[in-house]
Order: C-alpha cells, then structure tokens, then sequence
C-alpha cells in the first residue's frame, strides 16, 4: 500500500482531534472528487512500518484515526489498512476509526477491517448532490456506527 500524506493534527475529518491518513488508490474515479491525486495506487510513498508506528504514536493525545484517500478499501489496501486497524485497536481501545470509502457497506459488509472501524462514511461522491451535512462530500454518502449495526445513522 501507498499513502499519499497524513495529518496529526486534524479537525474536519471526524468527530475531535484526529490523526487522518490518505491512502492513494481509488478505483472509483468520482468525477469531480477532492483528491483525484490519490486515485492511482502507485502514487505516493510506500506505507511502511516506521510510517505507521508514527501515526500510532500520533494517536496517542488525539480523539482517534481516520482513513480516507484514495479509498482504504481498494483491494490493493485492505491488508495494510487492517494490519494498521488491528494495531490502533490494541493500542487504543477506547478511541475510535473513521473510514471513509466509495463502496456501500453491502458491498463490504463481511470484510475483516470492519470489525475495527466505528464510524464509516460509505458510497461515491456525487457531485450533483452537494450536501450539507457534516463529514460527507455528497447527499448520498451515509455516516453508520459500524459497532452498533441497526442504529440510526447520524445525521
């Protein structure tokens, strides 16, 4: 897996302060998407394990660990994205993981990695349906509590 840059420090993407990682790798190919730079899994820098012992470390006065890109659940990043998952919930078992991934969660809903994601904000961007509601880029996009299925979804 790649990444294309992260934050330790970060305010927008998710509930608190958060440590945001952008992975590259995006099979999507959303039209008018935000980080069209991240679409090509080759891009970036390899996502090494010095890299994701700093994000860890990161972690350590901050809310929780988001994951966007790119999409952390392209098929070229899941092992390294639920490696990283595995290792923040061990670590940090009362933070939490926010994912945000162009796939709908039927499409995904039996992957491992979702064991460790609480928040995910599921489903292409659309931009012919901007939307005002926070952390998501289109109408369509839903934010679920994964931990806690059949809840509603936060609006």
């Amino acid at each position: 897996m790649n990444y294309d840059r992260y934050y330790t420090h970060d305010l927008v993407n998710g509930e608190g302060i958060r440590v945001t990682l952008f992975v590259t790798g995006c099979a999507h190919a959303c039209a008018g998407c935000y980080n069209e730079s991240t679409w090509d899994r080759k891009s970036g820098l390899p996502f090494t394990a010095q890299i994701q012992q700093e994000l860890l470390d990161a972690c350590e006065n901050h809310d929780g660990l988001s994951l966007s890109g790119g999409d952390p659940l392209h098929p070229a990043n899941r092992d390294a994205i639920l490696k990283l998952c595995k290792a923040f919930n061990q670590r940090y078992p009362n933070k939490n993981i926010w994912l945000w991934t162009g796939y709908v969660y039927s499409e995904i809903a039996e992957l491992e990695i979702l064991k460790y994601v609480d928040v995910l904000i599921d489903g292409k961007y659309e931009k012919d349906q901007p939307t005002s509601l926070p952390w998501r880029g289109s109408e369509n996009q839903r934010l679920m509590p994964i931990q806690q299925i059949g809840a509603p979804l936060i609006e």
